[in-house]
């Protein structure tokens, strides 16, 4: 600007510098605000500056060349009282749309980070789901897994008794195995007997101890029904079975436990069948009582849900997929509801700078604002057509 002055012939530059002195001042402050952001000692400083004082700067220059300027223009305004205050005014918005600018950005980091910690705890639920899913996957696909995979069934007692079986079903054959084998090889006359023997041992044992609990829990029923032909079948079988258990499985136990017990074999009969008695009460009344029902209806193939539940509630929850689609669908309506109101948390603070900074220029061309400041949301900022189409009817009001 001073060059510019300087350029006119030295009578005139002391005119030329009192005409130009509303405006003169203004390039050397925009030279010390470009010093100010482009001069910093890390790129981080200067994103910081960028981004928290640029555009309100960029404001106060528009600003104050439209202000400045305008004041060649009043002595050839009408209504100047009015142009005036429309420009305080515009100040007065200016300074409002800075401190929203700021609060904007205070507002978009605090729901960035809520909802990164929303986004982290559904993904932590979904990683959760997905596990279970992939686990029980190959249950839920057959027809069993979907009959069994039930409310009301007691999974932890089934478990429990399932290991408590096989449990049982090691030691035993652990401890029969010698027996066994040295009878298999006299029986079949050869030095080894086979390979399996063992397999077959644990799976021939594991079914008589399932079958065990499994007649306890026939014999209760039977008792329940008051079916007394029936409790009769079933005490004769439990007898036998516990028998057999006491005689060949119990009885070595004792016998491998109690080394000087086993010379006295009514002793050792005694203290096993107290053995197997205390042993099956004990796990029939933890868990034996509970899982029994399930592990029969598992190998029956029947369903088992609890009392109260019908076919049809079952029926209506539909497949197995139905679930997470419906899950996926509203998870997939919050994320685009969520990304329109991020983009007007984004939107907002700049367009409110930006609108401050378009209501001065209007001012100083039109002597009016086009934009009514604050703007709640992005319904609220009016299309350019509808902005052009009320300056002409302004106009032709005007004229």
């Amino acid at each position: 600007m001073e060059e510019l002055i300087s350029s006119f012939p030295q009578q005139w530059q002391e005119l030329i510098g009192l005409l130009l002195a509303p405006i003169v001042w203004i390039p050397r402050t925009q030279q010390v605000l470009m010093d100010f952001f482009m001069r910093s000692p890390s790129m981080w400083v200067t994103a910081a500056k960028c981004v928290l004082l640029l555009l309100p700067a960029l404001l106060a220059v528009m600003a104050l060349w439209c202000t400045q300027l305008s004041v060649y223009t009043l002595p050839f305004r009408n209504a100047r009282v009015h142009f005036m205050s429309a420009m305080l005014l515009a100040w007065w918005d200016a300074a409002r749309a800075t401190w929203l600018y700021w609060t904007g950005l205070v507002r978009c980091v605090a729901v960035a980070c809520g909802w990164m910690l929303v986004i982290v705890g559904f993904l932590v639920r979904l990683v959760v789901e997905a596990l279970r899913t992939v686990a029980t996957m190959p249950f839920m696909m057959t027809r069993v897994g979907q009959r069994y995979f039930q409310p009301g069934v007691p999974w932890v007692a089934f478990l429990a008794l399932v290991l408590w079986c096989v449990l049982e079903a090691t030691v035993f054959s652990h401890v029969l195995f010698p027996a066994v084998t040295d009878v298999l090889t006299r029986l079949a006359e050869t030095p080894e007997p086979a390979r399996p023997t063992g397999v077959v041992l644990f799976v021939f044992l594991l079914l008589l101890v399932m079958g065990s609990f499994a007649c306890i829990q026939a014999m209760i029923d039977a008792a329940r029904t008051r079916q007394l032909r029936y409790i009769a079948q079933m005490i004769a079988i439990e007898v036998f079975v516990g028998f057999f258990e006491v005689m060949f499985l119990y009885r070595e136990i004792v016998s491998a436990l109690l080394p000087w017990l086993a010379e006295q074999r009514a002793g050792t009969i005694v203290v096993a069948t107290c053995g197997w008695i205390g042993v099956r009460g004990l796990t029939w009344f933890l868990f034996g009582q509970y899982g029994t029902p399930s592990m029969i209806a598992f190998l029956s193939r029947r369903p088992l849900t609890a009392e109260g539940t019908t076919r049809a509630a079952a029926m209506a929850r539909g497949s197995w997929w139905a679930g997470p689609l419906e899950d996926f669908r509203r998870e997939t309506e919050w994320l685009h509801a969520a990304s329109d109101r991020m983009l007007e948390y984004l939107a907002l603070p700049v367009l409110h700078v930006a609108a401050a900074a378009v209501n001065f220029a209007m001012i100083f061309i039109a002597s009016r604002q086009v934009f009514d400041l604050p703007f709640k949301g992005l319904d609220e900022i009016p299309e350019s057509r509808s902005i052009l189409s009320g300056l002409h009817l302004q106009a032709r009001k005007t004229g």
